[in-house]
């Protein structure tokens, strides 16, 4: 991009490339990442082949969606793109679907963030819920001043929460430049199994949610034609590329029963492999990473209703924007319901809230998933990827269990009484676009 498309970038007050980038990889890397080696470490190399199969998913419906981003001649959200092939209920459904699960991951990221945070600063941990309220209300704050302000944070944000990941990766080399094949687990005599590869998997698509968030901030996007199928498959080929490399290094790495009940696994990779004095910043880092991908969501969580009332799929309330463009009524109700959704779960311990948010979100986020690979079939785009994307989520959803799979319905169909409300209203579509102070 020449200097004079960035100022142009700069002055339009949408997002360049890099920045599209950022918030791509900025959503997918938040506290998941974190957390999850612990989680599989029971797995051994069973981990490393659910990673393989989430990573190669993830990607085909990276690849669908910025096929059907780039074959529009505008900027399209995900749910337009469903309700052009499918109708209008169909659109509001999955469009609906995935602000839910826009705003449950705000919390459950946010409450990742405490956990980190609450390692250094313990006051945090003895009221995790108001600290996870103060995280979500910053990041609504900065959100405010505008996308500018969203997205240059979100750039430095995604920079420091790399480092970390960075720095295992070069420790990993390292060590196995030195060692060889002889630092990680050896391959289990009896081969794969297929249960625990698919459980593996089930785990780890949590941390692959959020390659869909330049197509749902599309319309804050500079020339998103371009930038929105570039930023969508290389933010989630980069983000695959680093947590296969850590996540399989640490898994195979150190002793499976340490990791099993470390609550902070980087940690103790850093320790073991380097010293406990750089292992001290990595819960710092991690705390940057979950706030950096909380204030991602955020400046989606406002989007998604913007777009939607301006097509009158929800009330024209939501379609209210300041002077500065940003929506604030859509990206205060959604930090009101995040607000809501902590204090009535907020009797859970902190790891429990994590794991039943981080398994809803994704459950309710899958939906998307599906039917964008659906509208690619139906429009004979990138078919053998939307075929691979779909029974990936097909099988996704069914190893999220019956549970959470049930309550997404629940929550998709919840929001249906805001459908009919729209649909009855006779404002004008341009009336939506009134700017409130």
């Amino acid at each position: 991009m020449s200097h004079s498309n960035d100022q142009a970038t700069v002055a339009s007050g949408k997002l360049g490339i890099w920045m599209a980038i950022a918030l791509v990889m900025g959503n997918m890397v938040g506290s998941g990442v974190f957390l999850l080696p612990q989680g599989l470490a029971p797995f051994g190399w069973n981990a490393i082949a659910g990673w393989v199969i989430t990573i190669a998913g993830a990607l085909c419906l990276a690849h669908v969606l910025a096929r059907l981003s780039a074959s529009h001649e505008r900027a399209i959200g995900p749910a337009e793109l469903v309700e052009h092939s499918f109708g209008p209920l169909a659109g509001f459904l999955i469009g609906f679907s995935f602000w839910v699960s826009v705003w449950t991951g705000c919390v459950t990221i946010a409450v990742g963030a405490v956990s980190y945070m609450a390692s250094f600063w313990p006051l945090l941990g003895a009221h995790p819920s108001l600290a996870a309220l103060g995280v979500i209300w910053l990041m609504t704050g900065i959100n405010l001043l505008g996308v500018r302000s969203a997205g240059s944070f979100q750039v430095v944000t995604t920079v420091l929460k790399l480092t970390p990941l960075v720095v295992v990766a070069i420790v990993i080399g390292l060590v196995l430049s030195q060692q060889g094949m002889t630092a990680l687990a050896p391959y289990p005599a009896e081969g794969l199994s297929l249960p625990s590869v698919n459980a593996a998997a089930a785990m780890t698509l949590w941390a692959m949610v959020g390659f869909e968030a330049a197509c749902a901030a599309s319309h804050k996007i500079d020339n998103p034609q371009r930038n929105v199928a570039r930023a969508t498959f290389y933010g989630a080929l980069f983000t695959g590329i680093i947590y296969l490399i850590v996540c399989s290094g640490i898994t195979l790495m150190l002793p499976a029963d340490k990791v099993a009940l470390s609550n902070a696994p980087f940690e103790l990779f850093v320790s073991t492999f380097w010293s406990p004095g750089p292992a001290s910043l990595v819960a710092l880092f991690a705390a940057i990473s979950a706030i950096g991908a909380v204030n991602g969501w955020t400046l989606v969580q406002g989007e998604v209703p913007l777009e939607m009332a301006r097509r009158r799929m929800m009330p024209a309330w939501f379609g209210k924007t300041r002077e500065n463009g940003v929506p604030v009524n859509g990206l205060l109700a959604a930090t009101v319901l995040g607000s809501i959704l902590i204090f009535a779960n907020s009797s859970q311990t902190m790891g429990g809230l994590f794991t039943f948010m981080a398994l809803l979100t994704t459950s309710v986020t899958l939906w998307l998933y599906l039917a964008c690979a659906c509208v690619a079939l139906k429009q004979k785009i990138a078919v053998p990827y939307a075929v691979a994307g779909l029974l990936f989520g097909v099988w996704s959803l069914w190893g999220a269990g019956p549970v959470a799979s049930g309550l997404s319905v629940v929550l998709m169909v919840s929001g249906l009484p805001l459908y009919w409300w729209a649909r009855r209203s006779s404002l004008p579509v341009n009336d939506l676009s009134a700017s409130t102070s």
